[in-house]
């Protein structure tokens, strides 16, 4: 390995000058791609792509195309989404995809063990081809340039006993796989030869990846097998593309307009916060067509303040207004702020506006101490937030649970969904607060019944969020996770827990749980998952200026977390919603 490294180095080192003042982005989050290219000594940054990989795989004549065109997909969502999200653009961007193809069958990664099974048994004994495709996004003066390629590497297992099938697959090591197997870990012992390019069965071409950086920077190879890497970028199909759809943007406008943004935000929540106090689009769900003077009369507020406040909701697009005027809720105000809506977010809202605004209000004394406000913002300290004589009230408790349910019922669906749970049958949602993601997980898994274990002052107050006709497939049991023995599962599911606590909290909580759990158990973590280079996603980083006890962290930071539990991460998913989810195994 350190051999081909070496000669893939040697091709890279004459371009390693030229790119050493551009901005390099890989658009993957794998540890193995992210490895390779830092030993082979290019510096770049990591920014996963959010193209979701559901290309149908019909439409292909050869699996190499399908690679190739998953992997530009990725690489253009990156290139496109950068100058807007990230306020920077990328003057390279490489995207990359990896599949295992035998008997005409494209393997990707497992959904579970009995997927691993089928995926090994078909590479029992016979050879099978890796193909990795790639793409490169150039930004060149006015318009982007993307090359792609592909590289094939031939592969040929050993046959395989059940026993060495069944042990392999229970390391959890064929979960995040293509194919369902690492060949620089344990499914080493499982080949017999490898014909080509060893790193692209790990993930990524490295020497043809190298090659074609050369051609791209010197216009010709190196004189280190000139000849091989003309045959080879020529077999493999190299293609390259003027992508004028992606112009180079009016960056002081575009600037300008961010900036802006920024500076009126607090005034936007504000207005979407007062709105949803004063049920102007509850009053425009039931009572629609409304005009300025008939809002101001129902809820009890001047003319002026009514019209500056609906003209306001109609520019951020709450609103929409006729020619009268008249005001009716928009499509986006049905869906999350009518109070009776299933998405609802009225109650987060809420608690947004009294509990986040006024702690946000002291920023800066937060930033310069590096604790939570609690006690200049509202005159008390607050360590845990049913035990603070502040919330000693049922009313005030009653709405912080209202908070959690909505961000539960928003999430719920996207979190239970994100993984087949079917060899599941019982599960702990620890932290569950009023059940709602427990009912999403039961909804999504016919097979799943789940309990819900939480602090006794929340047990005792979830009937007031228990859906008309309830599951009995979800119960409830009060205790303290930190302190009590926890209810027996297969799978554990903990959402929005562990970035609120210390890290020395984090660990008890976690040894509790691998102790609970047997061999094969799962652990389900959905939370906020940062970039790996932790620029993003804002929504996770200004959450963390709260200044918490805890911390948030990336994905690959709470697989490594997890493993030192005992926990091998099977499956990580960016759903696209408001949290993110991993599902990892007991080993």
């Amino acid at each position: 390995l350190a051999h081909i490294l070496k000669r893939a180095t040697m091709v890279l080192n004459p371009v390693i000058p030229k790119l050493s003042s551009k901005l390099i982005v890989l658009a993957s989050a794998s540890p193995r791609r992210l490895e390779i290219l830092r030993n082979a000594g290019l510096r770049f940054e990591v920014v996963p792509s959010w193209f979701k990989e559901t290309l149908d795989k019909g439409l292909f004549k050869a699996p190499h195309e399908y690679a190739v065109e998953t992997a530009k997909q990725k690489a253009l969502e990156v290139a496109r989404r950068m100058p807007f999200k990230h306020l920077k653009t990328p003057d390279i961007v490489i995207g990359a995809d990896t599949i295992v193809t035998v008997d005409g069958t494209i393997l990707e990664k497992p959904v579970d063990k009995r997927d691993a099974y089928r995926m090994l048994s078909s590479l029992s004994g016979k050879e099978h081809s890796v193909f990795t495709g790639v793409a490169i996004v150039i930004y060149e003066e006015v318009d982007y340039q993307l090359i792609d390629f592909y590289e094939e590497t031939k592969v040929k297992f050993a046959d395989l006993s059940e026993d060495m099938l069944w042990e392999y697959i229970n390391s959890g090591e064929p979960m995040d796989k293509a194919g369902g197997y690492g060949i620089q870990a344990l499914g080493g012992m499982l080949v017999e030869y490898v014909h080509g390019d060893f790193f692209n069965v790990v993930g990524f071409p490295l020497n043809h990846f190298c090659k074609q950086l050369d051609l791209i920077y010197n216009h010709s190879t190196s004189s280190l097998d000139q000849q091989n890497a003309s045959d080879c970028l020529s077999h493999n199909s190299t293609h390259t593309t003027s992508m004028h759809s992606l112009p180079q943007p009016n960056l002081t406008a575009q600037y300008l307009q961010q900036i802006t943004e920024l500076m009126d935000g607090f005034k936007a929540s504000k207005a979407l916060f007062t709105a949803s106090k004063l049920c102007v689009f509850d009053l425009l769900q039931s009572r629609p067509g409304l005009d300025a003077t008939q809002v101001a009369q129902e809820i009890k507020a001047s003319l002026k303040g009514t019209e500056c406040l609906l003209q306001a909701c109609v520019s951020l697009g709450l609103l929409k207004t006729c020619k009268k005027p008249v005001y009716e809720n928009t499509d986006l105000a049905t869906r999350f702020l009518v109070s009776g809506s299933p998405f609802a977010l009225h109650g987060y809202i809420q608690h947004c506006n009294d509990i986040v605004w006024p702690l946000f209000s002291h920023l800066e004394s937060a930033v310069r101490e590096g604790t939570n406000q609690h006690e200049k913002a509202f005159g008390k300290k607050s360590k845990d937030i049913f035990q603070d004589t502040y919330y000693n009230s049922q009313e005030v408790k009653l709405r912080f649970m209202n908070a959690m349910h909505s961000i539960a019922r928003v999430t719920g669906k996207a979190v239970a969904s994100a993984f087949d749970l079917s060899s599941y049958k019982t599960a702990c949602d620890l932290g569950g607060c009023t059940g709602a993601m427990a009912y999403e997980f039961t909804k999504a898994h016919p097979g799943l019944s789940v309990t819900v274990f939480d602090l006794p002052a929340v047990v005792e107050m979830s009937e007031h969020f228990q859906p008309l006709h309830t599951d009995n497939r979800v119960s409830f049991v009060a205790g303290d996770f930190f302190k009590d023995e926890l209810p027996k599962a297969d799978l554990y599911i903990l959402a929005r827990i562990l970035h609120d606590w210390p890290d020395e909290k984090v660990h008890i909580l976690l040894s509790k749980i691998a102790d609970a759990c047997t061999t094969g158990c799962g652990l389900l973590l959905s939370e906020i998952f940062l970039d790996e280079d932790r620029r993003g996603p804002s929504r996770g980083l200004l959450q963390a200026l709260s200044m918490s006890e805890g911390k948030q962290r990336s994905a690959t930071e709470y697989s490594l977390l997890l493993k030192s539990h005992g926990f091998i991460t099977a499956h990580v998913t960016h759903t696209d919603n408001l949290l993110d989810a991993m599902l990892c195994i007991k080993v």
